[in-house]
Formats: structure tokens, C-alpha cells, sequence
């Protein structure tokens, strides 16, 4: 049998959120996806945290003066089942086209836990894969949750195998390998609009534009993979809401730093890490790149670090990808019994159970 080597358009959607509005934000990509479908795109990616935004203000000044804001994101965190998880995965199958989505997720297990996370989904509006950020980074540690390694996983699609990391999982050599073990040829990353680590007038403040760069270059060529980055966009209304942070003091010093740290950028890398037409860091927009899967494979030749390019003899991976749950009931063997028996439906997706399209 001759080996399928996949061709298609990769649409990066470089994009602000409604602020801390998810219906709002699910509007708005449902029109990104309309555009990006139009113009060819079979795979539509959207950034870090992108419904219903990223939680800056945790960077930006004390907890203390936080809590009204991370009430604003529980308050507007989805579950798989939720309306505007629904209303866009609607839209990718009303275009055909698969759709990366980041999202705060929550939960009916607690009212107060959330997760950054990322869904696949297939053209035809199926969850492919549901991921959450391993290790929340630094100060979004006081927003999110650690994840577990369930979508740790690498998906066979027809557009090739799709494999994705959040934000800062793209510096984490092990989470990598995991996916380049699987057979990755096409790597999503997404980050946030900004991540200031200083004040402005300090140096050393953290540079997510060149960090960016490094990562997602390193992850191309060490896996030999298309790269797909796409990060968010601070828009007048994020800024305006960082700027009423508590006393008007406070709210200054928030824009400082907001309007003196660096943008994360969007782009597309080809397996060898070069870039791929244009990059976009200072306006919102829609990048596309062309994808040939089969470009993966001469670079394999040079260093394959899961094939010949490894001591399998020396090095050892495990991943546990059991879902960390935060306890589990006897009657759930009983309800899967059931289930077995026929004497229950345990249809999981009803996305379309109202006939919407």
C-alpha cells in the first residue's frame, strides 16, 4: 500500500478574544472559521485561552485585587458540552474544516477549578482530542489547574496527524518527544497576546516574540514537523479592563507594563524551520501557509530521534494518561454494565441531537 502523504491550506488566526464574553467569542470565531474556510483552509487554529481570553491581570498585579476577574473567567469557563463549545464546533462542521480551539475550561465537579485547555475537532463537528495544559506557567498557576495527560495524544486525521502543545508545554522537551513518538507531522501551538514577567523600566522582562521564535523552530526541526503558531491579540477592550484593575494607581501601572511588553506573534514553519509566508504580531488577521506532509520525511533522513536517531537501549519514556479525576464512584461499574447489557444508551455526543447544523 503507497503511503498517503496529505496536502492542505493551515489558517492561523491571529485574534483577540471578547474580553471574558464566551457566546461573544464564539461568534467571532464562527465568522473567523467562515472566512478562513472561504479561502481554502481545512485547519483553523485559535490561540491560547482564546474563549473567553487570557487572564493577564495575573501577571499584572497582587491576587487581592484579582477576585472580581477570575469570578468574570469561572463564570465564562466551558465544558465539552457547553454553548459556545457547541456553536463552534457547529461551525466547523457547517464548513467542513477542522478547528483548534483554546479554552478555559471548567467543570460541575467544583464551582471554583478551571483548566487551560485546547479541543481538536473534525469537520465534522466531533471532539478529536481534548487536552489541558500540563503545568500552568508561573503566575497562571493562580488561575488554572494542573492538567493530566488524557489528549496528550497525536490524531490521525485526513489532514495528517495532528499533534498540539499550549504556550509553554512547547519548552518542555518530554511533552514533545511524547508527540513526536506518535508519528506528529503537523504541531499546533498557541499562546496568549502578552506575558509580562517585569516592570518596564527593569531589565530582562521576558521577550514572548523571541521565545516564540525558539521554540517553535526547535520543535520543527527536531520532529521534522509543520509548525502552526497562533497567539491572541490585546485589543482596546482587554486593555481597558486591565486599566480599572483597583485604585486608579493600579490601573496605570497595569497599562505600563501591558503597553511596554512584547506581542506574541503567529506564524507557520515548514520541518526544516523556516518560515512560511508572512508573520503577524502588531494587527489582528488570518495567516495561511500551504502544508505537504510528504515535506517531512527527507529531514527524517538527518536525525529521526524516535527511529534511528535515538539509544532506545539508554533513554526510557513512560506517559500515564489516565484522567486524574477527583473521585470515582462504584456505580459507575454498574452504569457501564448496563450499558454493555443495552439496557442503557450511553451516547456520549449529542451534539446534533436538535437537528441544528
Amino acid at each position: 500500500m503507497t503511503v498517503q502523504y496529505p496536502r492542505f491550506k493551515a489558517a492561523a488566526c491571529h485574534a483577540s478574544s471578547v474580553f471574558l464574553d464566551a457566546d461573544k467569542t464564539a461568534e467571532k470565531a464562527c465568522d473567523l472559521i467562515a472566512e478562513a474556510a472561504a479561502n481554502g483552509a481545512a485547519l483553523v487554529v485559535f490561540p491560547e485561552s482564546f474563549l473567553p481570553g487570557f487572564p493577564v491581570w495575573a501577571a499584572l498585579q497582587a491576587p487581592i485585587y484579582n477576585h472580581g476577574f477570575f469570578r468574570a473567567l469561572v463564570a465564562e469557563a466551558q465544558k465539552l458540552s457547553d454553548g459556545a463549545i457547541r456553536t463552534i464546533r457547529m461551525a466547523a462542521r457547517r464548513h467542513g474544516v477542522h478547528v483548534s480551539l483554546g479554552f478555559t475550561e471548567g467543570t460541575d465537579a467544583s464551582v471554583g477549578c478551571i483548566w487551560n485547555s485546547n479541543v481538536l475537532i473534525g469537520p465534522d463537528g466531533a471532539i478529536l482530542n481534548h487536552h489541558r495544559k500540563l503545568v500552568p506557567t508561573f503566575y497562571e498557576k493562580l488561575v488554572w489547574a494542573n492538567g493530566d495527560a488524557r489528549g496528550l495524544r497525536v490524531t490521525a486525521t485526513e489532514i495528517g496527524r495532528v499533534g498540539m502543545l499550549i504556550c509553554g508545554e512547547n519548552t518542555n522537551p518530554l511533552a514533545r518527544y511524547a508527540l513526536m513518538a506518535q508519528g506528529e507531522q503537523v504541531h499546533i501551538s498557541s499562546y496568549p497576546p502578552i506575558w509580562p514577567t517585569r516592570p518596564p523600566e527593569e531589565e530582562g522582562a521576558y521577550d514572548l516574540k523571541r521565545a516564540i521564535e525558539i521554540r517553535a523552530g526547535a520543535h520543527a526541526f527536531e520532529a521534522k514537523v509543520f509548525n502552526i503558531v497562533a497567539s491572541g491579540f490585546v485589543d482596546a477592550a482587554m486593555r481597558e479592563a486591565m486599566g480599572s484593575m483597583g485604585h486608579a494607581s493600579l490601573g496605570k501601572a497595569s497599562l505600563e507594563v501591558m503597553d511596554n511588553s512584547p506581542r506574541g506573534i503567529s506564524m507557520v514553519l515548514d520541518p526544516t524551520s523556516q518560515v512560511l509566508g508572512e508573520v503577524l504580531g502588531e494587527h489582528e488577521g488570518i495567516l495561511y501557509a500551504e502544508i505537504d506532509t510528504a515535506r517531512c520525511v527527507e529531514p527524517k533522513q538527518f536525525h529521526d530521534v524516535v527511529g534511528y536517531y535515538n539509544r532506545f537501549d539508554v533513554f526510557h519514556l513512560e506517559v500515564d494518561r489516565s484522567a486524574r479525576e477527583p473521585a470515582y464512584f462504584s456505580e459507575g461499574a454498574a452504569i457501564a454494565r448496563a450499558a454493555e447489557d443495552g439496557a442503557l444508551d450511553p451516547a456520549a455526543d449529542v451534539l446534533f441531537a436538535d437537528g441544528a447544523a
